[in-house]
Formats: C-alpha cells, structure tokens, sequence
C-alpha cells in the first residue's frame, strides 16, 4: 500500500509544476510582446510625417487630421530670438488669461502692439514692397473704387508673413480683423472666419475657426505651410476670404483681400502687414459658360443616357481667374427629385472636358413628367460649393433646351448632342 500513496503524491505535485511553468512562459511572452512594441513605437517616432502644413492655434499645435503621427513639433527658439529682435518687445504681446469667451482680447490690455501701432510699421516696411510688388491691375481696381464702395467699410484685416529659410517653411500668421460689417441684422453682428488660399495653383487652402457674435475678431492663428522654395515665393499670391457663419443658410461673404507676394522681402525676418478689405467681385449673371450634353431615350427598355461631354467658357470663380468645375445631375420626376449623379472635378480650368455617361431608369412610359437639371459648381475644399450656371432640360424648357428635348423624344434610341448656355444659379 506504501507505493501507491507514492504515486498519489507524485501525481498530486505534477499540476503544480505544470502552473509554474505557464507562470513563467506568460510572463515571458508578455515582456516579448512589450519590447516588440517599444521597438515599433520609437521606429515610428524617428520616421518624418507626411504633413503639408501645421497650424499652430494661439500656442497649440493642430496637425491635418489625415496625419499618421502624433509627433507634435514646437516652434524655432532661434527665430523667435530673431524676430524679437526685429518687433518692439511689447509689439504683439497677447495674455491668454485675459481674453474673452470668443477669444477677443480686450483693447485696453493691448500694449504697444495694438492695431494703430501695426499701422504705423507697416507702410515703412511696404512702401517699397507695394511699389514693386503690386501688380498695375490691383493698383487700378483700388483706386478706381466708386464711390458707394469707399462709403461701404468693410474693415481692416491684420496679419504677418515670414520664410523659415532653415525649415524651408513659408509661415502665415493671421492676427485679427477689425471694423466688420454686421452681417445678422437681428443681433447686428456677425460670426467671422477667414478663409485663405495660395494662388495660382489653389493647392493649399485653410481657414481660421469661426468667432462668435463679434466684429473685431481676434484669432492669431498661424499657418505654417512646407515644400515651398523660396524662388516661388515671388510668384504666389495670398487670397484671404473674410465670411461670416450661418447656420440656416449659405455663408455670408463680408469681403476679400488679395496680397501678391511679388516685391515683398522675406529674408530679413517676419512683416507685419495690413490691409482694407474690399468687397468680392462678383459674376455677372450674363456669360455663365456653356455645357455639351448627350441624350439618348431608350424607349425598349424605358432608360435615359445622358453624356456629360464639355463644358466651355465657365467664368472666373475668385482672383484666381480659375474654377475647379464638376457637375451635378438631377433627374426629377413630377418636380420631385428621384436619382442623382455627378462627374469628377476638373482642377483649373475653364473649358473642361467630362466625357462622363449616366443611365437613369425612367419610372413612368415617355418623357412628358421627366425633367433632367445639370448644376455646374466650383469644387471648395472645406466650405459649400459654390455654384457657376444652371440647365434644365425638359418638355417645358425654352430655347435650346426644348429642341433638345423635343428631339430625343422623335428619335428614340439616337444620341443627340447639343450646346446649351448656362443660367443664374
């Protein structure tokens, strides 16, 4: 009987080992797991964002969302020393303890910096710049203003410019906008933001956040944008928007200012600009464009091809001179809306070619309560599209647009092509 207490016993002690083992073997694996991440993590770390710009929000640093590292890089010491150098050490003095719900700083606090200051620096540091650097068109349109636009204030908007020629970085720092027209006549005051974009190529478009219920915004935003070589800074062109939020509707637009960066020298450090904002030129409602589309009614099968083919002649957009059009189109039944399609934006142009087919199944027999309505717009990232002309083709249409119609409707299963003028929007 003695053996067999033996075994017992060693039978007894054989999950013990086996749990002490596994104690073991997790913790192991665990620290392997850990030291695996560590490594991924700092690999990471070394590895440079693909970031196009940093916007740097009253001292906070907010990347693009689209940005895979978290990294967040602070600002130059060495060019802020310069920069100090080169402003009165009081000049741009902001405390953020002391400003107020939207973000406005009170005016009494303002030390040396204040806005009537910036005045006075800035026409000594452009009154070369303007000479050179202003193009004669710009000259032209400033002083040829009539006289119920002089009368019109629409304000003053503040602002710096300055090349990191260490980080290759062109730095844009938006400081505050005064004097703007309320634009909600029930409170009288407006919700501001400012949009801005880098002509002529449109690739770099940001905007500031929207304060609330204030006509001197102070936002002192910064943007910094990368991958600009210097050289080119003399062909660009600074394009600011100042519009004001609306819920309900469509943004109102205050009005823009446009800077051309020709003559304007960088390389001794930050300027301190500002500028009279002046009201958006806006298009005439004659000389929309024209649209060339292709329709085909297929009687069999009870379908409606539509061909968006060219589009010719679209008006300029903004100061630009350029649109990036696409556009929309809706087929309505009995004047309701009941599919929809659209094309690919073409980046600036006027004259864009589509080539883009669209089939719509047709609810009811013929085309006598069928309607097809073509918006083109203007593609604007981060804000409402704006649109350049209108075309509806119908039974009911005038001119061209019920010949057209007219026509698909006597040849069934023929692609008909037509030119057709765009209208008001």
């Amino acid at each position: 009987m003695a053996p067999i207490a033996t075994s017992r016993e060693e039978f007894d002690e054989i999950p013990t080992v086996v749990g002490i083992f596994s104690a073991f073997g997790l913790v192991f694996t665990v620290s392997l797991f850990a030291w695996i991440c560590c490594q991924k993590k700092s690999s990471k770390s070394n590895k440079t964002p693909p970031y196009k710009f940093v916007h740097v929000l009253k001292g906070v640093d907010i990347y693009p969302e689209n940005l895979s590292s978290k990294k967040k890089f602070g600002a130059d010491d060495k060019n802020e020393v310069k920069n100090k150098l080169a402003v009165p050490k009081n000049s741009l003095h902001l405390d953020l303890e002391k400003r107020d719900l939207n973000g406005n700083f009170p005016k009494t606090n303002l030390k040396g910096g204040s806005p009537p200051d910036l005045e006075n620096v800035t026409p000594k540091l452009l009154s070369e710049g303007e000479k050179e650097g202003v193009s004669p068109n710009s000259l032209k349109s400033s002083t040829s203003l009539s006289s119920e636009e002089k009368q019109e204030k629409l304000g003053t908007l503040f602002f710096s410019l300055e090349y990191n020629f260490e980080k290759k970085t062109f730095v844009v720092n938006i400081k505050e906008a005064r004097g703007l027209p309320a634009m909600d006549e029930q409170s009288m005051t407006s919700d501001p933001y400012i949009k801005m974009t880098i002509l002529p190529e449109k690739k770099h478009k940001v905007k500031t956040r929207v304060l609330r219920k204030t006509l001197d915004p102070a936002f002192d935003e910064t943007f910094t944008f990368y991958g600009i070589p210097y050289t080119q800074i003399q062909e660009l062109a600074l394009h600011f928007t100042i519009l004001s939020f609306d819920r309900f509707s469509r943004d109102d637009i205050i009005g823009e200012v446009l800077i051309p960066l020709a003559g304007i020298e960088l390389s001794d450090g930050k300027i301190l600009m500002n500028r009279e904002i002046i009201k958006r030129n806006v298009r005439k409602s004659s000389g929309r464009g024209e649209l060339l589309i292709s329709l085909c009614y297929q009687s069999t099968t009870n379908t409606l091809t539509v061909v968006v083919l060219k589009a010719r002649h679209l008006p300029k957009s903004d100061v630009s001179g350029l649109s990036d059009p696409y556009v929309k189109v809706n087929l309505y039944h009995a004047k309701k809306r009941i599919s929809k399609k659209k094309t690919h934006v073409k980046k600036c142009t006027p004259n864009a070619v589509f080539n883009e087919l669209f089939v719509f199944d047709i609810p009811c027999e013929g085309l006598e309560e069928i309607s097809v309505e073509f918006l083109v717009l203007d593609s604007e990232r981060g804000s409402r599209n704006e649109v350049i002309g209108r075309l509806v083709l119908e039974a009911a249409a005038e001119g061209t647009g019920g010949e057209h119609w007219k026509e698909i409707c006597d040849y069934p299963r023929r692609q008909i092509a037509k030119w057709h003028m765009l209208c008001d929007g």
